[in-house]
């Protein structure tokens, strides 16, 4: 039963009896929590739980019509539009009020309101790296938008009128859990949720590990190591594309800067896996003569899952697709005419600038020759069973002061820390991007709406109708000379400043190119001719080269084509180095056992599927020598590290390189002897660790990918699935990461679509709809989509209807 997943999750909490009636530490009064009335057995559902025939609304200005499907996916028919996202938060709230709020609560730093001191550390982090600064600029840049901020403001009337009709004896589950009340939604907390997922997107930065590579090694063992432009690369944009436009030039400094060392290094970095898929073929490529359109974006993977899926049909709109919980439009979907999907631009949008400041008070900064104020923010932070902490964080004109500093000018007063630049702290309106795409009929209008767009940088696939297929790596991206924010900036020069951002007909796009498709895959965007430096940490080439291969060998493309691309386990990163590694272990001689895993690995077809052993020893192995590579010299965390494409082609091309000889001991080491004395040492941790080589060695059951909830509550996540894929691969299923939403659309005189992601529409563990998509998401398939015409066609899908009327 539903109710024993509540039980089980706090099983290992039980305390003793005398103290049920007091909350202890950041538990809850258990007493309360148990109490059967009043406690977490209210939270079980034994139904579908949707809404009467009838819903009263306080808030409504017409009728709506809310239907529900067998998949419980609402559909909402609304006259206003005001209307239309007030029922999307209603209906939102429904089934994800506590996820709502407890994300923006993340955001916003206020962790330590809730589950006490432990997270005080977080909270900080957030309000030092501003972000409750950011969630108010996007604000008030959204309040010059009188039609956007009505929209807001409708959206938090649907949430405040769903809590309104919720005694606190059916507050969700996670609220009994950690003894805690709803507060009112409002336009701003809609502010936080888009700044929170813009920071996971964009917030990771190895600028301070670089600079300290660059003073440790030298500008020559930077440029060999850690290149801007990979060996080996498929960009986004196809080469060869021709840049109609003259850029606009940036200023460079006359003299390199060397900075000192920063005390501190970024904490609480956004994972670095977060990416996705898209692609787009046109009507050559496909059996139908229409455009085929994919996405499937690379998150952590948690209960509740970060996408809701809904259908929102109003004035001049009619879009599917899901929606991020806390804030409305559809952000991944279709309507009647068009298709979109984003993958993560990897541009670089954050940059660390190093401030003196006139002494110890740091009222003052040294920028372009003279001294300039600082502006002081008080941040008041709640923290449950503990005193308010107030903590200032000082701005300068480059951002928030989130770094401290390393040594002061010797004879003056003055201390040096670190300014974080970032996009995401600058007024922006996405909201406006996203209704625009939502009623999008044409290219013309996609490349409207895109031109709201400021961050997080996407990659914007885009398919019509119309047979037009086109891709822009979109975003609000600063003009900067070559390498400019690679390394730790000089904040007192105003050459070291962005100098504006990239006109938006100028950001890298293609429309309809001759190969007949799109896609990408969080790559380098385009190939060295285009005149602007958007970075230098874009993902390996192996996901965006294996789909593209697909793509371009492809023809009678089916939309079933598409899923099996989305589950493809080709693992390029083991075909390109893992025969060179059996080649080197060949030359010695084998123990029997060593002998038989050397040969599940020549057998290999470099597929990481489930059931394989192959892919485990290639891991292990791989991570073993990868470690015995870099560790001796680059092992400091406050260090960079070469990433694993870099190695690879050191490998291939440089066997004798410095780097594989260990530093730490006197002898002098070779790669061969690295490859195999990892080899050996990785068939021995593995049948340490998972006994003779046998069915514990398959690859789904050593990865053991797990579903993890929200806030980590036990008992309330699933554990140990066995999947295909791995990160780095198309299929980009890891461990607590990988595709949190797949999609195929097909275009066409009636459009047709197939989705789903690993968890279920409701946020309540006691649901039967809290996870009742995982098994379809686990066995590869997609769910039909029911996209309604009209209130009339259900296609015998829909399992209720609610009509909505003002109170």
């Amino acid at each position: 039963m539903r109710w024993l997943r509540c039980f089980l999750a706090l099983t290992g909490l039980v305390i003793l009896t005398v103290s049920l009636n007091r909350p202890v530490g950041r538990m809850p009064p258990f007493g309360k929590f148990l109490d059967p009335f009043h406690g977490f057995w209210r939270n079980a559902e034994l139904s579908d739980d949707t809404f009467g025939r009838h819903l009263h609304l306080q808030g409504l200005e017409q009728p709506v019509a809310l239907f529900y499907d067998e998949r419980q996916v609402p559909h909402i028919f609304a006259q206003r539009e005001h209307d239309l996202y007030f029922m999307q938060a209603f209906v939102t709230a429904k089934d994800r009020l506590w996820q709502m709020e407890f994300q923006t609560n993340a955001a916003a730093g206020r962790l330590s309101e809730i589950l006490g001191p432990s997270l005080l550390d977080y909270d900080r982090h957030q309000r030092r790296t501003g972000m409750t600064y950011a969630a108010e600029q996007a604000l008030q840049e959204l309040q010059k938008d009188p039609q956007m901020i009505a929209i807001l403001q409708a959206y938090s009337d649907g949430v405040n009128a769903y809590i309104s009709t919720l005694a606190p004896t059916e507050f969700p589950l996670e609220y009994k859990i950690l003894d805690y009340a709803p507060e009112p939604w409002s336009p701003l907390k809609c502010a936080y949720l888009l700044k929170y997922m813009a920071w996971k997107l964009t917030g990771r930065s190895n600028d301070v590990q670089m600079t300290n590579v660059l003073r440790r090694f030298g500008p020559e063992i930077v440029q060999s190591l850690f290149p801007d432009t990979p060996d080996k690369t498929d960009p986004v944009i196809p080469p060869g594309t021709v840049w109609h436009f003259k850029p606009v030039q940036s200023r460079k400094p006359a003299a390199p800067f060397t900075p000192t060392v920063a005390q501190d290094l970024p904490k609480f970095q956004p994972n670095s896996a977060n990416g996705s898929n898209n692609w787009a073929v046109n009507g050559s490529k496909t059996a139908s003569g229409y455009p085929l359109l994919a996405n499937d974006p690379h998150l952590d993977l948690t209960l509740p899952s970060i996408w809701y899926e809904i259908q929102l049909t109003g004035p001049n709109v009619n879009v599917y697709g899901v929606s991020l919980p806390g804030a409305p439009s559809i952000i991944i979907g279709f309507n009647q005419k068009i298709a979109w999907g984003v993958t993560n631009s990897e541009a670089d949008v954050l940059d660390w600038y190093q401030v003196t400041f006139r002494d110890v008070s740091r009222k003052e900064y040294w920028h372009d020759n003279q001294w300039k104020k600082t502006h002081e923010r008080v941040e008041k932070i709640y923290v449950r069973g503990a005193a308010t902490l107030l903590d200032t964080v000082v701005y300068t004109h480059q951002g928030p002061i989130a770094l401290r500093g390393g040594e002061g000018v010797s004879g003056e007063r003055t201390q040096r820390e670190y300014a974080m630049r970032w996009a995401g702290h600058d007024p922006s309106n996405e909201v406006r991007t996203f209704y625009e795409l939502n009623r999008a009929g044409n290219y013309g209008d996609y490349v409207a709406a895109l031109k709201k767009y400021a961050c997080p940088g996407q990659n914007f696939v885009f398919a019509s109708h119309d047979d037009d297929i086109a891709i822009w790596h979109d975003g609000r991206f600063p003009i900067r000379w070559q390498d400019q924010g690679k390394f730790i900036l000089d904040g007192s020069d105003p050459l070291s400043d962005w100098q504006g951002a990239i006109p938006p007909e100028q950001v890298p796009h293609v429309k309809n190119p001759s190969r007949g498709f799109v896609s990408s895959a969080n790559q380098k965007p385009t190939d060295e001719s285009y005149p602007y430096y958007l970075g230098a940490n874009f993902a390996p080439y192996y996901r965006g080269a294996r789909i593209n291969e697909w793509l371009r060998t492809s023809r009678n493309l089916e939309p079933d084509d598409f899923r099996v691309i989305q589950l493809d386990t080709k693992n390029l990163h083991a075909e390109s180095i893992l025969p060179t590694l059996l080649r080197i272990v060949g030359g010695q001689t084998l123990t029997p056992e060593q002998k038989a895993v050397f040969e599940v690995l020549r057998n290999w077809d470099f597929f990481n599927d489930a059931a394989k052993m192959a892919p485990t020893v290639f891991d292990r192995w791989w991570r073993m020598l990868y470690h015995n590579i870099w560790y001796d010299e680059f092992g400091d965390p406050s260090l960079a590290v070469p990433d694993r494409a870099r190695t690879v082609e050191l490998m291939l091309r440089q066997p004798a390189a410095r780097w594989f000889d260990d530093v730490r001991t006197k002898k002098v080491e070779t790669l061969d002897e690295e490859v195999r004395a990892t080899f050996r040492k990785a068939i021995l941790q593995l049948r340490q660790s998972l006994g003779d080589m046998g069915e514990t060695w398959q690859w789904g059951k050593y990865k053991g990918t797990s579903i993890r909830h929200l806030a980590r509550i036990p008992g309330l996540g699933e554990k140990g699935l066995f999947t295909d894929g791995d990160l780095g691969i198309i299929n980009a299923t890891g461990r607590h990461h990988g595709p949190s939403w797949r999609m195929v659309v097909s275009l066409g005189s009636e459009v047709e679509a197939w989705g789903i992601y690993p968890g279920g529409q409701s946020g309540n563990p006691g649901s039967p709809h809290y996870n009742d998509f995982l098994d379809v998401w686990l066995h590869g398939e997609l769910a039909e989509l029911l996209f309604m015409q009209s209130k009339n066609d259900d296609q015998g899908r829909v399992r209720s209807k609610t009509t909505c009327t003002p109170k």
